[in-house]
């Protein structure tokens, strides 16, 4: 049940996953009892599908407890409580938590450096993890120091094409476009998005992030026919594999919308917000950040329509919220 689980997981349905791992946790905890090592690895399991979730307080309240339990047992040293501290450290900047993740990262990195070497995959998730992190506190410079680190490393130990690998050069090509570098950010994510296609097929998550990716790149630098392109081929796909209530799709929805906006294409742009509002509101109801933003992104088309009485409706709902 929790290889089906991380199934649902790598397919992008975060929900189906979540469910599995809620009844593996409850079997777990009922025959081995909550303190056993694997029932506290589904703990740790559940957690991180309440973070692909977004229900980040979830995770963290499950992240305590799988903490505190593998401190007293196994001590603060042992590599399973330092990988547990380098999960709650990830929760941290979901919940805007950037200098508290910074000091907890710190500490994670250098207990797994000592415990494990500088080359051992959890060292080296710890220190890409890390590197996120300075990028939230727009530290960039230190990002892209440890970034490249990883992305070396990675190469040495595992190859060019071995998932973490592309996973590291993702996440250097997008600090290079948090520094406005947008052509090294296309040159990288081009190759990770060539690579992930040959290696996964066209329809695989990780492909279709690559090419969202690279989709925000070539808008980015202007060249909007090309994102828009990316973009309708993301939102295809998504629709088709996810549904169109799935978040991965929506949020394909709202960029296709976007590029449609710096093309001039409002009324394009207005039936895909229409749909992203409806759907995030029933998904999350009307006090949600991303229900916010999708009124203040369509109140913002209706006024480029000239529909002013709908424009207004929508900014005296956000202000009300």
């Amino acid at each position: 049940m929790g290889n089906l689980a991380s199934t649902y997981s790598n397919l992008g349905d975060y929900e189906k996953a979540q469910e599995l791992k809620t009844m593996v946790l409850q079997k777990r905890t009922q025959i081995l009892g909550q303190d056993h090592p694997d029932t506290l690895r589904a703990m740790g399991n559940l957690a991180r599908a309440y973070s692909d979730l977004g229900d980040y307080e979830k995770a963290k309240e499950l992240e305590m407890v799988v903490l505190e339990k593998r401190t007293t047992l196994l001590g603060q040293d042992h590599p399973d409580t330092s990988m547990t501290t380098e999960n709650f450290a990830r929760t941290y900047p979901n919940l805007g938590y950037y200098e508290k993740a910074k000091e907890l990262g710190m500490v994670v990195l250098e207990k797994l450096t000592k415990a494990l070497g500088g080359e051992h995959p959890h060292t080296l998730l710890a220190m890409g993890n890390l590197a996120q992190t300075y990028s939230n506190l727009r530290d960039y410079e230190k990002a892209e120091e440890l970034q490249m680190r990883v992305l070396e490393k990675r190469t040495k130990v595992l190859g060019e094409e071995h998932h973490d690998t592309l996973m590291a050069t993702g996440n250097l090509a997008r600090t290079y476009s948090n520094v406005g570098d947008y052509r090294k950010t296309k040159e990288l994510e081009t190759l990770v998005l060539h690579k992930r296609t040959t290696l996964l097929g066209q329809d695989h998550p990780d492909t279709l992030l690559a090419m969202g990716n690279l989709a925000m790149t070539h808008f980015n630098l202007g060249d909007y026919d090309r994102a828009q392109e990316l973009e309708t081929l993301v939102l295809q796909k998504r629709t088709t594999l996810l549904g169109q209530d799935h978040r991965n799709t929506l949020t394909a929805m709202a960029n296709l919308a976007f590029t449609y906006h710096s093309q001039g294409e409002f009324t394009r742009a207005e039936a895909l917000e229409i749909v992203v509002l409806e759907k995030q509101q029933q998904l999350f109801g009307d006090q949600h950040p991303q229900s916010i933003l999708a009124m203040e992104n369509l109140a913002f088309t209706y006024r480029k329509l000239q529909k002013l009485k709908e424009a207004e409706q929508l900014e005296q709902l956000v202000k009300n919220i």
